[in-house]
């Protein structure tokens, strides 16, 4: 079952303002405001309870009462196991606590992205995949390393794949592009301006498209058809792009292992058939 307060923060950026402030409420007083009936956390927001139904909606659930009952077994759950509430680094952490905050930050980035999974998309991401003459990739920085690493998956797999690193090369691939391969699109902020002029073109190519991206009301999650999402978690050190780049990573794997197993003796036999091992390398070398 997907995390309710997950999807909430996920989905703020396409909620109207008064949504917005129901959520950021809830977001910021879980257990105080799942003690609330939906006329308190109307009036608490200074909204209407109407308003509060619509924020429930639009995050999958029927009703205030089913988001309330999920986000309070949510938030009893995560009070059984729960790391110290301020995760940032800061000036006077130790080595110790770094190595703490990064794990804690890794492992949270991970679980989330989990909850973030829809499984019939992804069924329907895999077929796309089984079927596709060429997979096309796209991406730059460290969202670029993200579908370099996708295509040496699928290269063990015998999966016809393009990836280059020169945008201007991602560019030509989208124009040669046709409606028999598959685009899939790597971007953490959803708004990089050189992969959404790629998508533009994919389009007009009839390409269909993948993209992997944060759950946002972003251009690349509207250019492409179907999305696997990433969870938005980056902080202070947003530089090194940590959580992002795992969450990331998780879904390719997720993705590459659901297509592996879609012929599951075939590609069982590949893999074994494209390992290359170390007395191998040596021989090379030798």
């Amino acid at each position: 079952m997907k995390s309710a307060l997950l999807r909430l923060r996920e989905c703020q950026n396409s909620m109207s303002a008064t949504e917005r402030a129901v959520s950021d409420y809830v977001l910021s007083h879980q257990e105080e405001a799942m003690g609330l009936s939906i006329h308190q956390l109307a009036e608490k927001t200074f909204s209407s309870p109407s308003t509060v139904i619509r924020m429930c909606q639009r995050i999958g659930f029927a009703g205030y009462k089913e988001f309330r009952q999920a986000v309070t077994c949510e938030v009893a759950v995560r009070r059984l196991d729960r790391e110290p509430e301020n995760q940032e680094i800061t000036r006077s952490d130790s080595l110790d606590d770094i190595v703490d905050k990064v794990t804690y930050n890794n492992i949270m980035s991970l679980e989330d992205t989990k909850g973030l999974v829809d499984t019939e998309t992804l069924q329907i991401c895999v077929d796309l995949l089984s079927h596709a003459r060429t997979v096309l990739l796209f991406g730059l920085g460290l969202s670029l390393c993200a579908a370099q690493d996708l295509n040496l998956k699928l290269l063990r797999l015998n999966k016809p794949c393009v990836v280059n690193e020169d945008w201007h090369a991602q560019l030509l691939q989208a124009k040669n592009a046709g409606m028999d391969d598959l685009a899939i699109v790597v971007s953490y902020s959803g708004e990089t301006e050189e992969v959404i002029e790629c998508m533009r073109t994919l389009r007009e190519r009839k390409t269909p498209i993948i993209a992997i991206t944060r759950q946002t009301a972003s251009p690349v999650a509207k250019l492409s058809d179907y999305q696997l999402y990433t969870t938005d978690s980056e902080a202070t050190f947003r530089c090194g792009a940590m959580s992002s780049r795992m969450s990331q990573l998780n879904v390719i794997d997720i993705l590459f292992t659901a297509f592996a197993h879609s012929e599951y003796e075939y590609y069982l036999d590949q893999l074994s058939r494209t390992h290359i091992g170390k007395t191998h390398a040596v021989s090379v070398l030798a």
